[in-house]
């Protein structure tokens, strides 16, 4: 009689789990990434009140079965669904990633590796890819400094994206050029007293932006190409504030620097042109902050006394703004029979491009173009354009490449299929920042859940060797801008939910039966 009782009890504390995890998983309903859990019964125990016995050869008797009572039911397995991948959710967050497959993310609190499902991530206030939950850093690896483009897949570490030096793309200075379209033997330009004039952009090594001007005249066999002069492609529009001397009591502001001079300003914005004894030339620079050179007449001792923006002594400007630029050769050859160009190497078909030089030596010694420039004139023709020609320079080689860059902000971020982290920058540029490792596990539902979306290992789930996989190395891949949704079964959870019910009812009753029976049992004595 009391085993029944206790077998009751067994059912009713067994059920009641299994609502447990029922509970759980409509709770969870709408977690991100949650992996559902059930629940599998197995008998608790039995009593055996007589064994098993063989049967008997010489009696003829045959064998009989034990005979064993159960005593109730327990809590055979909670599994968690793992396998089975949640709807997707469309965010429009490039940080929001989804897996696709049955790999981890491998995120890090600052001292152990955890593992997750939830890619929904952010970039922190150090630039860090995080967990908007809890702020766990995004693990994987990072490029290599050595070989930019090439990731190397190593110990996972945090994937900083958006460090202050990954920000900004370097600045290349212009190493190729080339001149495209037609010169017209008649055109008037080619017998204009300048010429017909073309110009090329160009940057320094340090991103500063230049313009190169050429002119192109007719010559009896041959076409003249002169280099004329090379000017700062942007207008400096800063006002400079320039302080002399204190014993002058001068005070001016240069205003609108332009490459034929400058228009000067006293510190009440009023224009003045011509200020006392002083004689004041502004040179044309291409930085953002500029400097002046001074010339003071009446007192030697000041004469050739530079000062900078801020009023403080100031020697040199800082790029060595362009003094000249030459070529290396300077006449244009064509066929007069096919129009076509005919600078070439000689006793090659292979192209003779134009050396372009530019002193743009600083005072302290540094080279603004470090590289020779080189300017190829293959595709240019000598055609018959009914009077007017087209040639016109361009920056780069025929491909576009080699034509140098400003300095890039950085204007974007994207993750590929592949985890790869990469950054796109206004000056046209993109760079690689990282890529996202994930870890795959022999057993995932070996894996021990530990709250806020995170998974830890377990020696039934595998170890993680810390460094991990591509995603790519099996069948997955990665998604941005949606999330993996929650993969309960709403529909399953209440079915399981009115069998557990009843269940739990069912051993309800076996307790106030066995209750009853045991009523009537005490009642046979009056």
């Amino acid at each position: 009689m009391m085993r029944s009782l206790f077998s009751g009890v067994a059912g009713l504390k067994t059920h009641q789990t299994k609502m447990d995890v029922i509970g759980n998983n409509i709770a969870n309903v709408n977690t991100v990434a949650y992996k559902s859990q059930n629940v599998t019964f197995q008998e608790l125990m039995y009593q055996t009140t007589q064994s098993a016995s063989a049967a008997n050869a010489a009696t003829g008797r045959g064998g009989i079965n034990a005979k064993q009572i159960g005593l109730g039911v327990m809590t055979g397995a909670i599994n968690a669904n793992i396998s089975t991948s949640g709807a997707s959710q469309s965010t429009g967050n490039p940080f929001d990633v989804q897996i696709k497959g049955d790999s981890f993310f491998v995120v890090s609190d600052g001292s152990n590796n955890y593992f997750t499902r939830a890619g929904a991530f952010y970039v922190d206030g150090m630039g860090n890819l995080a967990m908007t939950s809890n702020g766990y850093t995004v693990m994987g690896w990072q490029e290599d400094p050595n070989n930019p483009g090439t990731i190397i897949k190593n110990t996972v570490t945090p994937l900083r994206i958006m460090s202050p030096e990954k920000l900004v793309s370097e600045p290349e200075q212009t190493t190729n050029s080339y001149l495209s379209g037609v010169i017209d033997k008649n055109s008037t330009q080619l017998s204009s007293t300048k010429g017909l004039i073309t110009n090329i952009s160009l940057y320094d090594n340090l991103g500063y932006s230049y313009i190169a001007k050429f002119a192109i005249t007719d010559y009896t066999s041959a076409y003249t190409v002169t280099s004329d002069t090379i000017t700062p492609g942007t207008t400096n529009v800063d006002k400079y504030y320039i302080e002399f001397p204190a014993d002058s009591g001068k005070f001016i502001q240069a205003s609108g620097v332009a490459v034929d001079g400058v228009t000067y300003y006293d510190r009440t914005d009023t224009k003045i042109a011509k200020e006392g004894d002083y004689n004041i030339q502004a040179f044309d620079l291409v930085d953002s902050k500029g400097y002046s050179l001074i010339h003071k007449k009446t007192e030697p001792g000041y004469e050739k006394t530079g000062y900078d923006a801020e009023g403080g002594p100031g020697e040199k400007d800082s790029t060595g703004f362009p003094k000249s630029i030459s070529l290396d050769q300077n006449t244009l050859h064509y066929d007069p029979k096919t129009g076509k160009n005919q600078n070439l190497i000689p006793g090659t078909t292979n192209e003779q491009p134009f050396t372009i030089t530019i002193d743009a030596t600083t005072p302290d010694g540094i080279q603004a173009f470090q590289d020779p420039i080189k300017m190829f004139v293959g595709t240019s023709t000598m055609y018959d354009n009914k009077g007017t020609s087209t040639i016109k320079g361009n920056s780069g080689n025929y491909e576009g490449q080699y034509a140098g860059r400003k300095v890039g902000q950085m204007s974007g971020v994207a993750i590929g299929q592949d985890g790869k982290i990469t950054a796109t920058y206004d000056n046209g540029t993109s760079k690689l920042l990282g890529q996202i490792a994930v870890a795959n596990f022999a057993n995932p539902s070996g894996l021990e859940k530990i709250g806020d979306n995170l998974y830890q290992s377990t020696p039934n789930s595998g170890a993680f060797d810390g460094i991990g996989e591509d995603i790519t190395a099996g069948s997955g891949s990665l998604s941005t801008g949606v999330l993996e949704m929650s993969n309960v079964d709403l529909s399953a959870e209440f079915t399981d939910m009115i069998t557990t019910q009843r269940g739990f009812q069912a051993n309800s009753r076996i307790i106030t039966v066995s209750d009853s029976m045991l009523e009537e049992l005490t009642n046979l004595k009056r």
